[in-house]
């Protein structure tokens, strides 16, 4: 089975990547969706609710699964027999990210490959971050997010 890790702090989730996880369904027979956990970020939500909230955003589609990790992206994909590391490219700042990651990645485990998606032209803009700014002065959400994480925003801020 050929199996695509999509690994990301998915906080929240936008239509971007559910665009890229859709995208990518046609080329894998398995796209795991890995809520990824850094000790360098402060998150808005915590993993168990990034999880709850892509299995929500993505409905029942199949062939997905979405698995949070507390550790290397290169360690799960050994775990679970996965040979490529999905990554969405945005920009030539995105770029210059994904490259030194892909190369370190390659070093921990050279059996996996990295393969980057450009976004389709209506997400390029879209990022995590400049999500929580709209949601923090109470911006209308709908073209960025699915509308559970609309909801769950307004609850998170709602609360401060």
């Amino acid at each position: 089975m050929n199996v695509a890790i999509y690994p990301g702090s998915f906080d929240p989730i936008t239509l971007g990547h559910i665009d890229l996880i859709t995208r990518a369904l046609n080329i894998f027979d398995q796209v795991v969706v890995l809520v990824a956990q850094s000790s360098r970020k402060q998150y808005m939500f915590n993993s168990r609710e990034r999880k709850d909230l892509i299995v929500k955003a993505l409905g029942k589609r199949k062939n997905v699964k979405v698995e949070a990790w507390d550790g290397l992206t290169t360690d799960f994909a050994k775990k679970t027999g996965a040979k490529i590391i999905l990554r969405g490219v945005r920009s030539s700042t995105d770029f210059d990210h994904e490259i030194v990651l892909a190369q370190m990645n390659k070093k921990l485990a050279p059996d996996l490959e990295t393969c980057v998606f450009f976004p389709s032209a209506e997400f390029q803009f879209i990022a995590s971050s400049a999500i929580k700014e709209i949601a923090k002065a109470g911006g209308d959400l709908e073209a960025f997010v699915p509308s559970n994480v609309v909801k769950a925003l307004k609850e998170k801020y709602a609360r401060r």
